[in-house]
């Protein structure tokens, strides 16, 4: 795992950035060179006082599988978050005061935020950006098996 560093919490001026037995991290910019670290090494992030440095994976382990189940009660987490979403708008359009609106409009964000993320983990929500359009469109053009949603994906795409 090479180290990176967070140049918000970085002073620049600390032993960490002399430490290092490659010449990875540069003194002047503050930079470290991933090619030049080595894994597992770790005297930069020990030595740092500010905690800017971190060890960074190299790779990432394969998302596990959800099953049927799982991903159902992840959907309906979802829907169950953005029931509450809708309530909290409700809340903040019929609020006397200000404190209140601004409470139930964080409440709405909030719980919009946690349906978006509980979706994304059940599979089901998609990046909208042009390589996801390519792939719905390749997806389309190829033959594919009795169980693939070509409905979905053209109406995913119109959506796009």
């Amino acid at each position: 795992m090479p180290a990176v560093r967070n140049i918000r919490l970085c002073t620049k001026d600390c032993l960490c950035l002399y430490v290092c037995p490659t010449g990875a991290t540069d003194t002047e910019t503050g930079q470290i060179d991933a090619g030049k670290c080595l894994p597992g090494c770790r005297a930069c992030v020990d030595a740092c006082p500010s905690h800017a440095i971190s060890l960074a994976p190299v790779s990432y382990p394969p998302p596990q599988q959800k099953t049927d189940e799982a991903a159902e009660a992840l959907m309906k987490l979802a829907e169950s978050k953005l029931s509450q979403a809708r309530i909290a708008e409700g809340v903040a359009q019929s609020a006397g005061d200000a404190d209140t609106r601004q409470i139930a409009d964080a409440v709405a964000q909030s719980n919009r935020l946690m349906a978006e993320d509980l979706l994304r983990e059940a599979g089901y929500l998609l990046p909208q950006s042009e390589n996801v359009r390519a792939l719905l469109q390749e997806l389309l053009q190829q033959p594919q098996d009795a169980g693939f949603p070509a409905d979905a994906a053209k109406r995913l795409l119109e959506l796009l």
